[in-house]
């Protein structure tokens, strides 16, 4: 009886040293896959024009003539002016925001765990506006305006 008792017991320890060391080899491939391949979200604000060509800035940052395509770091508003000879300067600003798998805390297993590269790309559209040219009269107008500010000062 005491020899069956031993052999059950001694069963027993291998069996639990043997699953103790391939939990420790799975925890290790895991920890190893976490190093070895970690995600990646790759993050792009494209701009485009209408007419082509506008010179674009982002935060007071020239950004390049668009259509014009930039990564960026943070999710949120976004303040953009858009300049093109003969139209309208534009200032807007427009709000990037993030897609679920960028929401804390499912961000950490996109950014780290995920052994692929997502792709976030949001796209911004803008008509400009033609500037009409002021008839004669109205320059006339201003510029009498004008002579009557220099001249006599704020009224």
């Amino acid at each position: 009886m005491t020899t069956d008792r031993n052999i059950n017991e001694s069963c027993t320890r291998r069996t639990s040293a043997a699953s103790a060391s391939v939990c420790g080899v799975i925890c290790g491939l895991i920890a190893l896959c976490v190093v070895v391949l970690p995600g990646c979200v790759e993050r792009t604000l494209t701009i485009n024009t209408t007419p082509d060509g506008a010179l674009v800035y982002l935060n007071d940052e020239e950004a390049g003539r668009a259509p014009v395509s930039k990564n960026f770091l943070w999710y949120g508003n976004y303040d953009i002016v858009i300049r093109k000879e003969g139209y309208k300067t534009l200032k807007t600003s427009a709000n990037v925001r993030a897609p679920w798998y960028q929401v804390p805390p499912i961000d950490f297993f996109s950014e780290c765990l995920v052994p692929l590269t997502l792709r976030d790309n949001h796209y911004l559209e803008f008509e400009l506006e033609p500037i009409e040219p002021p008839t004669p009269d109205e320059l006339v107008k201003r510029a009498e305006q004008f002579k009557e500010r220099t001249v006599y000062g704020e009224k």
